[in-house]
């Protein structure tokens, strides 16, 4: 099967959650700088989702890029990522309107773990279909980085409820982890290239 019709599709859906996280942010009513003020926990869970969902577009492109095919089960693990993503608007907008509360703070993070853990599936999917010396595989290694921040949301999800500050920093932490997708893909196919 060609890989094609799922990056596009994966990519379509990824404009589409930015835009309506986008939509999400409502104006404020005064005229003046101080009307903002209000508005600034949600400008903050705006960007913290801007940035999550920028890094899953640039890792996923990079995850793809390695792949020479997808398969069925491929299809299903990539639709079970989107399916996390595509919950983010909600959640982002639940914090930032909620002042990182701790519920909505600690959902955040269970939402967080879910697209992480359908993330490491989707790899170790096409992982499978590729073999374990394939550029993918070779390229992965053992997830290290993918591990830690699965355990840095599991940590974070109850220390929302004791400090939610607290937990959004170890989002914020994660997401630093990624900023940079992960060069050992880059540097695989340059060396095949």
């Amino acid at each position: 099967m060609n890989k094609a019709r799922l990056e596009a599709f994966s990519d379509g859906v990824l404009a589409v959650i930015i835009t309506i996280m986008v939509l999400e942010m409502k104006s404020p009513r005064g005229t003046n700088l101080a009307a903002l003020r209000p508005l600034f926990p949600v400008f903050l869970s705006y960007i913290l989702s801007f940035v999550y969902i920028g890094i899953y577009w640039n890792n996923h492109h990079h995850l793809l890029h390695a792949t020479e095919r997808v398969n069925g089960a491929t299809l299903w693990a990539n639709l079970h990522l989107l399916f996390w993503l595509s919950l983010i608007p909600f959640t982002t907008a639940w914090m930032g309107d909620n002042h990182f509360n701790s519920w909505p703070v600690a959902v955040y993070g269970c939402l967080l773990l879910l697209a992480g853990a359908a993330y490491v599936i989707l790899t170790r999917i096409l992982i499978g279909l590729h073999g374990q010396d394939s550029t993918l595989a070779t390229s992965i290694g053992r997830d290290k980085k993918g591990k830690i921040s699965i355990a840095i949301y599991a940590v974070a999800i109850p220390l929302a409820f004791a400090k939610p500050w607290l937990a959004g920093t170890c989002y914020v932490i994660v997401a630093i982890m990624w900023l940079v997708p992960d060069p050992r893909i880059e540097r695989k196919m340059a060396r095949q290239g």
